[in-house]
């Protein structure tokens, strides 16, 4: 069953993957350019301002109004977070931003269900969708040559796998 978004006025870009010094930074996985275009970041349901953010090693670091503490960003570690759709560009025809994609259901020509996108990842490459299903997991590249149709109201990803 593919999970629903929970606020479709948000899109979940990223993670907290960790603290970075002891002043409160965050260390975030996602997508840094949409990241940065809000000033207002949805962790865990609660709004929290953007006060700075920079690129660090490959790595988007970000600073939250109120985490001041390595123990403070340490505790926001794993938590999704979401911006306002609103201050993102709409994406042209035939590309995704991967908060939309995750939840759906990928299924096969055969109409196999081969599980629920859990995440997105780029391998350098290309783009990568994990999913998850009861049997096990499954690392699909999300190409033209696999993904055939791509339904977001449908909640459906159909791939030639």
């Amino acid at each position: 069953m593919p999970r629903r978004r929970p606020d479709p006025s948000l899109i979940e870009l990223g993670r907290v993957a960790g603290a970075h010094g002891v002043r409160g930074w965050l260390e975030v996985a996602g997508e840094p350019d949409a990241l940065t275009a809000s000033a207002s970041w949805w962790i865990d349901g609660a709004a929290r301002q953007l006060e700075q953010c920079r690129m660090h090693s490959g790595r988007l670091l970000a600073k939250l109004a109120g985490i001041e503490s390595r123990e403070q960003a340490r505790a926001l570690k794993g938590k999704r977070v979401s911006v306002p759709r609103s201050a993102l560009p709409s994406p042209a025809q035939g590309t995704y931003y991967w908060g939309d994609l995750v939840g759906l259901e990928v299924v096969n020509a055969q109409g196999l269900v081969l599980g629920v996108v859990k995440g997105m990842f780029s391998n350098g490459a290309h783009d990568v969708m994990e999913l998850g299903s009861d049997e096990r997991a499954r690392l699909l590249p999300f190409v033209p040559a696999v993904v055939k149709h791509v339904d977001l109201d449908g909640r459906r990803i159909e791939v030639d796998w």
